[in-house]
């Protein structure tokens, strides 16, 4: 049983580790969602995959680690809690305290990511609604009535009001 929760208590640091990794990663991908540079964003999104993959991974272990000390305990696996865990530790403080510590730490960091994935979604959203502003705008522009202006054989010669025939120009 102590094997199992010193591999427990390693999972979970590591797993912790990632974590701040990964808040790292979305706290630095604020400013660039604001400035709109898609190259690093696509970047920082690669890192933010490699370190969800490593996560994933201690996770599958943290669920076995989990399941094998169910069994020794003879408690259910899916009714079983991390605090029920730390509670049972209490004839081992320094396990307990080793687990209680890395547990707070582990859900401290998860909440942070939580936070920070969440402005960066909203952050996202905007942009997203800007950019479908503008669009509409420009197709709007190109949907604009024509004036009534005729030439001297009475055709229409027209031009779209608020157009420029010349398109659309990005450097402005």
């Amino acid at each position: 049983m102590a094997s199992l929760m010193e591999n427990l208590i390693d999972i979970l640091n590591n797993e912790s580790q990632e974590y701040e990794n990964l808040l790292k990663l979305s706290e630095s991908k604020t400013p660039i969602i604001v400035s709109g540079d898609l190259e690093e964003l696509t970047r920082l999104t690669d890192e933010e995959q490699n370190v969800v993959s490593r996560i994933n991974h201690l996770e599958t272990e943290r669920t076995e680690v989990f399941g094998d000390i169910a069994n020794v305990i003879n408690k259910d696996v899916e009714t079983l809690k991390l605090n029920d865990l730390v509670d049972m530790l209490s004839s081992r403080p320094e396990e307990q305290q080793k687990l209680a510590k890395v547990h707070d730490r582990l859900k401290t960091v998860v909440h942070a990511v939580r936070r920070v994935n969440e402005q960066n979604r909203e952050l996202i959203k905007e942009a997203m609604e800007m950019v479908s502003f503008n669009l509409n705008m420009l197709q709007s522009m190109k949907s604009a009535p024509e004036t009534a202006n005729y030439n001297k054989t009475a055709y229409n010669a027209g031009m779209l009001m608020g157009v420029d025939q010349q398109g659309f120009d990005a450097k402005q």
